[in-house]
This record gives C-alpha cells, structure tokens and sequence, in this order.
C-alpha cells in the first residue's frame, strides 16, 4: 500500500508541474520574460504561490527550462516529419499547422521572443547561439528540395524561401490577438508552386 501512495504523490507532484509549466509558457509568450510576474504564472495555474517555489527557484530558471523543452521539441518535430507520409507539402502543412496550433503556438512565440526581444538568462543565450534560425532551415531543406525537385514547392532560392517561411510565422505569432491568423493553405500559397 505504501508504494502506491508514492505513485499517487509522485503523479500529483507531475500534474503541478505541469499546470505551472503550461501557465508559465502562455505568459511567457505573451509578455515576455521581463513583463512575467511569478503571481501571473500562479494565477493563470490556479496554484499558490509558495507551490510555485517548490518547483522553480526563479521565473528565469522556468523560463529557461521551456525554452530548452521548446528547442527540443522544434528539433524533434522537424526530425519526425521524414517519417511521416506523405508528400514534401503535405508535411509543410502539418508542420505550419503544429507552429499556429494552440499547442504549438506559445513555444513558437517563446523561442521568438528569446531571440529577438529580451535580456535573457545566459544558458538562454547559449541554446540560441546554439541552434540559429540557420539551424532551422538546414533542417527543413532536404524537405523543402524534395518539394522543389516534385514540382510541389515554388522555384528559387531554398535557404532564402524557408528562412523567408519562417519570418512570415514569426510575424503572425507577433501580431497575435487582434489580428486574424490565417488559414495554413493561405500561409502556403507563398511556398507552394502554383
């Protein structure tokens, strides 16, 4: 019986930090790490916040972890869509799908405002001088050559049109509530050949 308390503990403590960690990457994406208030996290978690600390030392340290988990995440999705089914464009959409998802959406804008907006924790800025956006399009290229070399994504420069794919999802996370998100097939009409 005792072992099973354990479990019951051990899944209890995992559900917490998960709701902090999911509350966490909204506000995160939402108002950056400076515009983050511990109290902003435990609202949007529905837990105190002394619960808060007996997870995370810091919001920096929080911040941190998300976006090493989003790093990783973005690789290991990239990676995934070889093995899918499917063809190069089919599996561009599923990938522009999974970045606007509600899901994917917040990890997105995390790694962007990481790059671009804020005075981040210096592991932060080790994992982005790590992995570039030139990171991401080395990963999409084979994808997006196959696409060219079927006829399926427009001619041109391939660097130049995913890091240009990536720029116009950045811009959408950034303009964010207010704005109409469009469609996928609207996103893709700038790379696929018509």
């Amino acid at each position: 019986m005792p072992r099973l308390k354990e479990d019951q503990l051990h899944k209890i403590y995992e559900e917490r930090k998960q709701q902090i960690t999911s509350a966490a990457v909204k506000i995160f994406a939402q108002r950056g790490l400076p515009g983050t208030k511990i109290s902003m996290i435990t609202a949007e978690a529905g837990v105190s916040h002394g619960l808060f600390y007996h997870y995370f030392k810091t919001k920096e340290e929080l911040f941190t972890s998300l976006v090493r988990e989003a790093i990783e995440a973005s690789m290991q999705e990239m990676d995934n869509l070889s093995q899918l089914t499917g063809s190069p464009i089919e599996k561009i959409k599923i990938l522009t799908q999974g970045m606007l998802d509600e899901s994917g959406a917040p990890y997105f804008m995390l790694l962007h405002r990481a790059r671009n907006f804020e005075e981040v924790p210096e592991e932060v800025s080790q994992l982005i001088q790590k992995y570039p956006v030139d990171v991401y399009v080395k990963r999409l290229l084979p994808l997006f050559e196959e696409g060219q070399q079927r006829g399926e994504v427009t001619d041109g420069d391939l660097e130049e049109l995913i890091a240009s794919y990536l720029t116009i999802l950045s811009g959408v996370m950034v303009l964010g509530k207010g704005y109409v998100t469009p469609q996928v097939d609207t996103l893709l009409r700038f790379v696929e050949k018509r």
